[in-house]
């Protein structure tokens, strides 16, 4: 990697590049609908990015999803950068910048696959499996405080 960079997507061409990400993670890796892949949600949620130098390999979004409460969405890495702590990065950034906007708590829908990732990160499985766009998924949550 020549440089790992996780930014918040302030500007019209790093959302798209986070959106690419999206896409090629769950459209076409994962065979995940693109009418479900992309919701309401987008207008107005955080979005992240991370960049190996200008090139996008990993997303994520943030939105409130209750008082106090984040919702963590859309966590993307290129199957190639996987392993390599892009989704560490990705998810220290979303937690750095949830703490700032004032969340004491974060929650996600994990695909099962990837739950032990998010434990070893902080987060707590709630719940039985669930499904969600075909694929297995449980909740997770995360106190920041």
């Amino acid at each position: 990697m020549d440089e790992l960079e996780v930014r918040v997507a302030d500007t019209e061409r790093e959302r798209e590049d986070a959106f690419a990400v999206r896409h090629e993670v769950f459209v076409e890796e994962q065979g995940v609908d693109d009418t479900l892949e992309y919701d309401a949600h987008d207008e107005t949620a955080t979005h992240f990015v991370a960049y190996d130098g200008d090139k996008p390999i990993g997303a994520a979004r943030l939105r409130e999803y209750a008082d106090g409460v984040g919702k963590v969405e859309r966590v993307a890495v290129h199957a190639s950068r996987r392993d390599t702590g892009v989704g560490r990065a990705l998810m220290e950034r979303l937690e750095q910048h949830a703490e700032t906007v004032g969340f004491d708590t974060l929650t996600l829908h994990s695909q099962t696959q990837a739950a032990d990732f998010y434990r070893t990160l902080g987060y707590e499985r709630r719940g039985a499996t669930f499904e969600e766009a075909g694929i297995s998924h449980v909740e997770m949550r995360k106190s920041l405080e």
